[in-house]
């Protein structure tokens, strides 16, 4: 076999959207966790079928910050619960014992608007709330859509904190820059959070055209290096508090040319792959099918080869 490759799941908000049969919110997916937990546990069964290594939880929304301006902090606890228990499940019904559960941790008040991050210090504080909820219900924790260095390095703080596995994943601007939606840049951005203990640098929910121009920054890590790219149009019709409904999918990003996407950026260096937005089990399914025809042995995150 070649070179090990751990394969991530795939969009979680937009497949419940396609599936449930109510109106989206501005808490996006985190509701159907309340509502429908048994769509939310099939999803990610269909993730593990499709050959997924890591599936992550589907609490993105549940953050103090948004909840008190969407709803109320009272769903904290209910929702995180109910997210770990779906993840579990769906893992306990596979006889792949490989599979690994990642928590997330999302921007605090909004994706793609780094200029609403709280203070550093409220940032610590609201991702070490965030990690003790999912700590007993995780193996690793991966920091998501990070389009700031402020947030990205206070929650992979908090999760160095507790001593477990933390990636590091970061947004960018869909242009040629290869900077943060911040305008940080991301090598700068990779270098602070490789020092507060990331285990792992990441880019996702950007465009694959804007991931694959980042590849040689990104490939510049003393840590692996993994991708998982969005199938969104634009992502600018989003406020803050708004709703998915303001966004519209690519119709050129089919199963399989996103597979060939994924291949290309594993043979240029990356040992982490998957998908974000607008993404499903066949994206993943055609994803595997790619990697193992070229050679690379799909493992787990304690089996990879650094």
């Amino acid at each position: 076999m070649g070179r090990s490759v751990i394969l991530l799941d795939g969009g979680m908000g937009q497949e419940l959207v396609k599936r449930s049969d109510q109106e989206p919110t501005p808490l996006w997916s985190a509701k159907v966790m309340l509502d429908n937990p048994e769509l939310v546990q099939t999803v990610h069964e269909e993730y593990i079928q499709a050959g997924a290594k890591v599936i992550t939880l589907n609490n993105y929304t549940a953050t103090t910050e948004r909840l008190s301006r969407d709803a109320t902090v009272d769903l904290m606890a209910p929702i995180h619960r109910a997210a770990k228990e779906a993840a579990r499940r769906a893992r306990n019904k596979t006889a792949d014992k490989g599979v690994e559960i990642a928590g997330c941790l999302p921007p605090l008040v909004a994706s793609y608007k780094p200029e609403l991050a709280p203070s550093s210090e409220e940032c610590l504080q609201s991702y070490r709330d965030l990690v003790d909820f999912q700590k007993d219900g995780v193996d690793l924790f991966i920091v998501e859509t990070a389009s700031n260095i402020c947030e990205a390095v206070a929650a992979t703080r908090a999760v160095e904190e507790i001593g477990m596995p933390v990636w590091t994943s970061f947004t960018l601007s869909d242009d040629e820059s290869s900077t943060l939606r911040s305008g940080e840049s991301l090598e700068y951005a990779m270098e602070q959070v490789i020092a507060a203990g990331a285990d792992a640098v990441l880019i996702n929910c950007s465009m694959p055209e804007t991931i694959q121009r980042a590849l040689e920054v990104l490939n510049h890590a003393c840590v692996p290096t993994g991708a998982y790219a969005n199938g969104f149009k634009s992502i600018a019709g989003l406020d803050a508090g708004g709703t998915v409904k303001s966004l519209s999918a690519r119709e050129d990003l089919s199963p399989q040319i996103y597979a060939k996407w994924g291949l290309n950026c594993v043979d240029a260096g990356l040992t982490i792959i998957g998908g974000c937005c607008e993404t499903s089990p066949a994206h993943i399914s055609a994803l595997k099918t790619e990697l193992e025809k070229a050679g690379y042995e799909i493992t787990s995150k304690s089996n990879l080869a650094v």
